[in-house]
């Protein structure tokens, strides 16, 4: 198979993540995390508009919120916040907060968040301000509809990629501290997941280093890509037998998310990251294509 890897002109990001594909708007949103950066690439004009959150560090996360054109919820450490802004300004506000992790766990921060296909909130935690993190179990994965918190599942290291496939009825989740992506039976009517098994273990790729399993994203045929983080890859997974079927070279380490997107939705848009001053082009945002497949656009956030 031939693919073209090209990047996104001017879209250099700190740390590149949650890559959200807007149909109706036909733009890719996504943040730089540790800048409290929120993002859009308008693909038909091929242009990217920066914002800064004002009074914020952080935003690991942007979903737009539906009905609301303006309003989009972010993830600012410990709350899921909504921000206000109009897609073009340098600068958005949060006008509320939606809600708050959980007062007990002080340490933690919100981290990968997604709307499942039913447009409930779906996001986990990581540690804050802990260098070594990779030993530190203390994060959730949570979801959140109508005003309630659930937790989905405790003693999780690093929350990150989040995905769901209706026709298989499988939700997929990446604790990036356990080297692997998880496969759940989903119930798309109560949000409901269960029954959790390895879908891909990253382990046995490379045993002498594991990689670091980061975003994911599926296509329509069911076949899992998976962002390594200084893997500079996205592989290409049947999760039903955890086979690689393809391995997308991406011209930097630091990979960390993925998301389908364009008119087609048959481009895959890959985030990247230079959190420790790498050489160009670290920190771009890619778009591949050539991939012959296809994924599903983002889902609004019901609130």
């Amino acid at each position: 198979m031939s693919y073209k890897v090209e990047p996104l002109p001017d879209s250099k990001a700190r740390l590149g993540e949650g890559p959200h594909w807007d149909e109706a708007r036909q733009s890719l949103y996504y943040v730089d995390l540790d800048s409290a950066g929120i993002n859009r690439y308008d693909y038909n004009q091929k242009k990217i508009y920066k914002a800064k959150i004002e009074g914020e560090k952080y935003a690991s996360f942007i979903l737009p919120i539906e009905g609301k054109p303006q309003e989009f919820a972010v993830g600012c450490l410990r709350r899921c916040a909504i921000v206000e802004w109009d897609g073009t300004s340098p600068v958005a506000k949060v006008v509320r907060t939606l809600f708050e992790i959980r007062p007990e766990l002080k340490d933690n921060q919100l981290n990968d968040a997604k709307a499942d296909p039913n447009g409930r909130f779906f996001g986990g935690t990581m540690p804050h301000g802990i260098k070594d993190f990779q030993n530190v179990w203390n994060g959730e994965l949570y979801s959140w509809e109508k005003g309630q918190l659930k937790v989905l599942k405790e003693k999780v290291g690093l929350s990150n990629g989040l995905a769901w496939d209706t026709k298989a009825k499988k939700f997929y989740y990446a604790d990036t501290n356990n080297f692997e992506v998880e496969s759940y039976d989903y119930d798309q009517a109560t949000g409901a997941i269960s029954n959790p098994k390895v879908a891909f273990d990253l382990r046995k790729i490379r045993p002498e280093g594991p990689l670091l399993p980061d975003g994911i994203t599926v296509d329509t045929e069911g076949n899992l890509y998976v962002a390594t983080f200084w893997g500079g890859t996205v592989f290409k997974v049947d999760p039903s037998t955890g086979k690689i079927l393809l391995e997308i070279t991406i011209p930097t380490s630091q990979v960390a998310s993925v998301a389908f997107g364009g008119p087609n939705l048959d481009i895959l848009y890959v985030t990247t990251g230079d959190i420790t001053d790498l050489p160009k082009p670290a920190g771009t945002i890619f778009q591949v294509t050539g991939l012959n497949a296809k994924g599903y656009p983002g889902v609004s956030l019901k609130i």
